[in-house]
């Protein structure tokens, strides 16, 4: 269960995994970001994500740790 959830803004899509972690201010770079995502620490929709080429679109929850990401798209329609 998280306890915090974000949104975080992307404003195309798809975005891969390893970019989206940057963003949200996860992963410094993307060593850090394919370390992370290898060690089985992140998670996708409720189920964890070893691909760091994850394709993401608008709703899809991210969550490492305890805090939730929710994926939103600003070009979504």
């Amino acid at each position: 269960m998280p306890s915090t959830v974000n949104s975080i803004t992307i404003s195309e899509e798809p975005i891969r995994l390893g970019q989206f972690l940057k963003l949200a201010n996860l992963a410094q770079d993307g060593m850090e970001a394919k370390m992370r995502i290898q060690n089985g620490e992140v998670w996708v929709n409720g189920v964890v994500e070893t691909r760091r080429g994850r394709k993401l679109t608008h709703g899809d929850q991210v969550m490492m740790g305890d805090t939730l990401y929710l994926v939103q798209c600003i070009k979504h329609t």
